[in-house]
């Protein structure tokens, strides 16, 4: 089956057909580094490490490029307030970023390029639009350039909408522009800012603007035309209409797929630092497993809304540790290698990446297997644990990347368990039995299964029943 893919841009699944074949290159839109990451951002790197991953699985030679935004407006106000350098902030902040992707089991991007190392290429692309007559430069002194977005009969096209239904854009003063749709390329400084946030060019000192910087990048590292672009929704208008706008016009093709994710909610409310209902990465991690965090942001469709909730995490812990429990049964009983993905799963990860159902195949081989388990069927045992610990992989949850759902707690639940397990063996050797059954019964309730086996009584969280 081929790779189908939702395009943004023709509101179609289409089939996948890279510019170069046997090769994929992905350009998406990393982090504006000036505060720590929350689930919000990270999703998005979930999901792109997912497709990544199911990418190179499927044979395809894949490049990522995911920049980072350390020059910014928002930057600028933060370390002020802070009292410390604007580039000290952005890298104490990309530094953050960086820890959330390794706890999440994020693979690092091919390269990672910063806006600030790439001047040179956003100022030789303003140099083309001003030829070509898609930008001018501000007329008040400022320093300021802009898009004519006017000049530009495309213009609208990824976000369906009319240049005069749109509002006017909020990157600069509009005092300088022809139409106040017109965005902002680069930024003339200003005597508040620091000085060292400023680059010299042929309309004066100044910074970029944010959309010009993703333009100038994917176009250095993937060339004139490349696969794929993504980032949040959020981004579809106006930043990727906007590098979109400035990119072609520019002369580039640019990307054959615009692939966006959907938001984390809080309360029905995105996810975003201006809202302040953000739950950090580095906090949720301290609370919830890391790995049952990747599961949780990761099992839900890309193009869904997940709602951020202390009852999904935790079910989310439960399942993956349901998994992981299958698992360890099956080598107890036999070797487990990766095996061959189930043709369920494989289906689901080629239609648009579907990872609810491949995360369903994953509960349908754990269900085979715990029933193999309890027959003693080690052929079948050992072919259902092979298939889950291949789809584990390509999900990015190895059992063997790292620590396994709930290991924060399970000295002290292995503790508390061989109590209870002894309580209830003492009963049963004094033939107490009602007392047995009903720490068993108690267990149960909580979701946890009491085998007495050949070997001794061993316990492990309830199977997935559906």
């Amino acid at each position: 089956m081929t790779f189908r893919l939702y395009d943004t841009a023709t509101r179609t699944v289409r089939d996948f057909v890279p510019v170069v074949p046997g090769r994929v290159s992905i350009y998406h839109c990393g982090l504006t580094v000036q505060s720590a990451p929350h689930l919000g951002h990270i999703r998005k790197e979930i999901v792109f490490d997912v497709l990544r991953r199911w990418l190179s699985r499927s044979g395809f030679d894949v490049t990522v490029i995911a920049n980072v935004t350390d020059i910014d407006d928002k930057i600028l106000i933060k370390s002020a307030e802070a009292g410390v350098p604007w580039f000290a902030h952005a890298y104490r902040f990309e530094r953050e970023l960086h820890d959330a992707y390794e706890a999440l089991g994020c693979e690092p991007p091919t390269y990672e390029p910063r806006a600030t190392g790439h001047i040179p290429e956003m100022i030789e692309l303003i140099k083309v639009l001003i030829e070509r007559r898609h930008a001018y430069q501000a007329e008040d002194g400022s320093g300021d350039v802009y898009f004519d977005v006017r000049s530009w009969p495309s213009y609208g096209s990824l976000s369906r909408q009319n240049i005069d239904d749109m509002e006017a854009a909020a990157d600069a003063d509009p005092r300088g522009k022809r139409d106040p749709r017109d965005f902002a390329l680069w930024k003339g400084h200003k005597g508040n800012e620091p000085l060292s946030a400023s680059w010299p060019t042929p309309w004066g000192r100044g910074r970029p603007g944010w959309h010009l910087e993703c333009s100038a990048m994917a176009g250095k590292y993937l060339g004139d035309e490349f696969d794929i672009h993504g980032g949040g929704i959020d981004l579809r208008f106006p930043h990727h209409e906007n590098e979109l706008a400035q990119s072609t016009a520019g002369g580039q093709r640019f990307a054959r797929y615009w692939m966006h994710n959907a938001w984390v909610t809080a309360a029905g409310e995105k996810m975003s630092k201006s809202l302040s209902n953000g739950a950090l990465v580095s906090e949720v991690t301290q609370k919830y497993p890391a790995r049952a965090v990747r599961f949780y942001l990761a099992q839900p469709h890309y193009r869904s809304a997940v709602e951020f909730s202390d009852t999904s995490l935790r079910e989310a812990t439960t399942a993956l540790a349901r998994i992981d429990s299958f698992v360890a049964r099956a080598r107890e009983l036999t070797e487990v290698v990766p095996g061959e993905l189930p043709q369920e799963f494989v289906d689901s990860m080629n239609d648009d990446l579907g990872t609810p159902g491949a995360v369903a195949a994953i509960y349908n081989c754990v269900r085979v297997g715990n029933a193999a388990v309890d027959a003693g069927d080690e052929a079948t045992v050992q072919a259902a644990a092979g298939q889950v610990v291949a789809m584990l992989d390509v999900l990015g949850l190895s059992v063997d990347s790292g620590r396994s759902a709930g290991d924060d707690y399970r000295p002290l639940v292995d503790g508390l368990m061989a109590q209870l397990i002894k309580q209830r063996s003492d009963a049963r050797a004094r033939r107490d039995f009602a007392a047995a059954d009903a720490i068993r019964d108690s267990l149960s309730q909580l979701g946890v299964v009491i085998e007495d086996t050949p070997r001794g009584t061993r316990w492990s969280l309830g199977r997935q029943e559906d």
